[in-house]
């Protein structure tokens, strides 16, 4: 199964220059839990966005178009049906960014997990634009806004419709 994992604003930003353009905790959590002991595809540009780190407990894979990039503690690949072929109906890969492979992916989606945070962030990189009649919504959870989680937000399963 694929699936995406995202944050963004009321505006579909979810980016500014490589990073995160807001500090959620809950959405940190939502997303280890998501994610931990999974599958994780990312860009090079969000890679190194992150630190160059790879996430602990999890398979990184970095998918580039850089022939000759290399990085220890994950696996980097350069096409999209490299990928595709770690796939399989038992474990759930998870697409987590940036936004050319977000829309790389997009098609081959069958989950998305979206997090809306209600409130508008300066940024420079953008949700892809999606079809929403190919989604139906499964779930939405309010997040709690508290001391340290200021913005209102909410976490937003979907599958697709066929």
């Amino acid at each position: 199964m694929i699936a995406l994992l995202w944050a963004e604003d009321d505006n579909g930003i979810i980016g500014k220059g490589g990073t995160l353009p807001w500090h959620l905790p809950n959405d940190l959590k939502y997303f280890k839990e998501k994610t931990l002991n999974k599958k994780i595809v990312m860009g090079r540009k969000t890679f190194e966005g992150m630190g160059s780190r790879p996430l602990p407990r999890r398979e990184n894979i970095i998918l580039t178009r850089q022939t000759d990039y290399s990085h220890p503690g994950v696996t980097v690949l350069h096409e999209v049906d490299e990928v595709l072929a770690l796939n399989n109906a038992e474990d759930t890969l998870f697409i987590i960014g940036g936004s050319e492979i977000f829309e790389l992916f997009l098609p081959f989606a069958d989950i998305l997990y979206q997090t809306v945070i209600h409130a508008d962030f300066d940024g420079d990189t953008y949700f892809p634009t999606t079809d929403w009649n190919e989604w139906e919504l499964a779930s939405s959870t309010l997040g709690v806004v508290d001391d340290k989680n200021r913005y209102e937000h909410e976490f937003n399963v979907f599958k697709r419709v066929n």
